[in-house]
């Protein structure tokens, strides 16, 4: 059975919530990020402010002189992190496979559950509205035969709409023709000018070059997967949890390839303490730690390690997978990522380890308790905090 993918995107999502939150600010451009005399960069935009020119990752500094009159405001993470989660919980009742890619964006592989409404695109306006219902924000769809297409299909009617990319090979390959080659997976600024450089800007001239000689501007690995892209064409599946092996994982997609080591890590180590909050609403204790890192190739690797007994704690997630990152990525070493992700998974009830200690609780049992007595104590300020935020 071909298969059928459905990539959901929530429109501007951290300015809409905030435009949901504060009805007077709706219709009038929203700006969230760092203050507008501040060194800091735009998080995201309504669209009445990129009316202006203003863009994600943008110096806030340039988009208050495009938009002075533009409402700037702090993010707020723990408010928009709960709206996500109501919003997966909406994508789990359309499917069983939800791939989150990060807060505001995940796809669905819908094959073996678009019957059950009606078919694939009833299944995709039920999704909208009840985002709408259940979030107070709306998002922009695309409904495609892989995971690429869909992503590109969501994009084609935003904010707030439905797009059915073509199933057929001749059609996807006269669709993409004349987009231009850098809203493929894989071609980034410098890939695009090396492209350009040689007179290819679009995928027909992609689609219609030598393989041979984009081999030679770009490498065989990536020659092969863009040309692949530009007709189409990509075998990657929606991401799904084993069945026989639970996780808790966290991802964060950067808006461009960050080749930053220092951000990277940051942004790895508040993955630690999401999941680590996520994971201690059970009591149960993980053996096993993941590294998930993405690169603008799309090029995935995956590392795991044990931890030297069932873990809870962030002060142990943070070692163990700080040291399989240190591994991937030394320091020093030139890199590029455009998803990071961790994740615990290999469960327990249980916190001893294989073989007990007969004589007594070890200096180790003992510093485990007071590591877990810390993410406790931590885990209820989190939640105050939440609570008096809302």
């Amino acid at each position: 059975m071909p298969m059928t993918v459905l990539h959901v995107d929530m429109d501007a999502f951290f300015a809409a919530v905030e435009q949901r939150d504060h009805p007077e600010w709706r219709g009038k451009p929203v700006i969230v990020g760092s203050g507008p005399h501040e060194r800091g960069v735009v998080s995201t935009c309504s669209y009445e402010a990129r009316k202006f020119g203003v863009r994600s990752a943008m110096p806030s500094r340039t988009a208050y002189a495009k938009c002075p009159h533009g409402i700037f405001v702090k993010p707020r993470m723990h408010v928009y992190s709960e709206v996500s989660k109501t919003a997966f919980e909406v994508f789990a009742k359309y499917s069983p496979f939800v791939e989150g890619v990060s807060v505001d964006e995940a796809f669905l592989d819908i094959t073996g559950t678009a019957h059950l409404f009606g078919g694939m695109v009833p299944l995709a306006e039920k999704l909208r509205a009840d985002i709408k219902s259940a979030c107070g924000v709306t998002c922009s769809v695309g409904l495609a035969p892989n995971r690429l297409l869909a992503k590109l299909g969501s994009e084609q009617n935003k904010p707030d709409g439905l797009f059915v990319m073509p199933f057929d090979a001749d059609a996807i390959r006269e669709f993409l023709a004349p987009k231009p080659v850098k809203i493929l997976w894989g071609v980034g600024g410098k890939t695009a000018a090396l492209l350009e450089r040689y007179g290819y800007r679009t995928c027909a001239d992609i689609q219609n070059v030598d393989p041979r000689f984009l081999e030679r501007i770009l490498g065989q690995s990536a020659a092969a997967s863009i040309r692949n892209h530009a007709f189409g064409i990509d075998n990657s599946t929606v991401a799904r949890e084993d069945e026989s092996e639970k996780s808790v994982s966290r991802e964060h997609t950067f808006s461009t390839d960050e080749r930053d080591r220092e951000q990277v890590r940051k942004a790895l180590l508040e993955l630690v303490e999401d999941v680590g909050r996520r994971f201690r609403t059970e009591e149960r204790w993980a053996r096993t730690a993941k590294l998930k890192l993405r690169d603008g190739m799309f090029n995935t690797i995956t590392r795991q390690a044990s931890f030297e007994r069932p873990a809870r704690d962030d002060i142990s997630f943070r070692h163990l997978i700080l040291e399989l990152f240190d591994r991937e990525w030394p320091p020093g070493a030139l890199r590029t990522v455009r998803l990071i992700g961790f994740g615990v998974t290999n469960f327990t009830d249980h916190p001893e380890s294989e073989q007990p200690d007969l004589f007594g609780e070890s200096p180790i049992d003992e510093q485990m308790k007071k590591r877990e007595r810390l993410a406790a104590a931590l885990d209820a300020i989190h939640r105050r905090k939440q609570g008096s935020n809302q």
